[in-house]
């Protein structure tokens, strides 16, 4: 049995932007620190909600139109390191932004997950982050598996109208 290799090249820009501050776990150099502390939620930084907790951000890479990361707020890789105020104001975002998904665009299902560890495949493992997608039945197709790229239908200050948009009031 011979093995093919596929190759995403277009993740290695994603990979490679990750600092060697955030390897080792300097907040300073974290990309999402300064994400969560930016400013107010606007489709220039695709922050689409923030308390004083945990954001949910557009994905700068997505995987499909919509692709959120949900985090918490404070410098932290693994769940277990989450205060349970901070687990609850976590899952709390991951939720709305199920629901905002759902309301802006109607999909087969959702994709839930998170890559703990760069091994398990986090291009920053130091700041937790869950992943929220929305998924349609035949949404994938040959033009990743073939030619190694992604067809988004909308561009990423759409997707984070049609999420802010749609974002449950608190």
């Amino acid at each position: 049995m011979s093995l093919d290799n596929l190759w995403a090249g277009w993740r290695h820009e994603y990979v490679a932007s990750a600092t060697e501050a955030e390897r080792i776990g300097d907040a300073e150099g974290c990309v999402f620190c300064r994400l969560a502390h930016s400013g107010e939620p606007d489709a220039g930084n695709g922050i689409v909600w923030r308390g004083p907790l945990a954001f949910a951000v557009l994905n700068a890479y997505p995987y499909s139109s919509g692709h959120l990361l949900v985090l918490p707020v404070r410098h932290v890789a693994d769940l277990v390191d989450l205060a349970a105020h901070e687990r609850s104001a976590l899952w709390a975002t991951a939720e709305a932004g199920i629901a905002a998904l759902t309301t802006a665009y109607r999909p087969d299902g959702l994709n839930l997950g998170a890559n703990l560890g760069r091994a398990a495949g986090a291009g920053i493992p130091r700041h937790l982050h869950l992943h929220v997608l929305p998924r349609w039945s035949g949404d994938t197709n040959f033009m990743t598996a073939v030619a190694g790229v992604r067809v988004m239908p909308e561009p990423l200050p759409t997707s984070w109208r049609r999420l802010h948009d749609a974002w449950p009031a608190t």
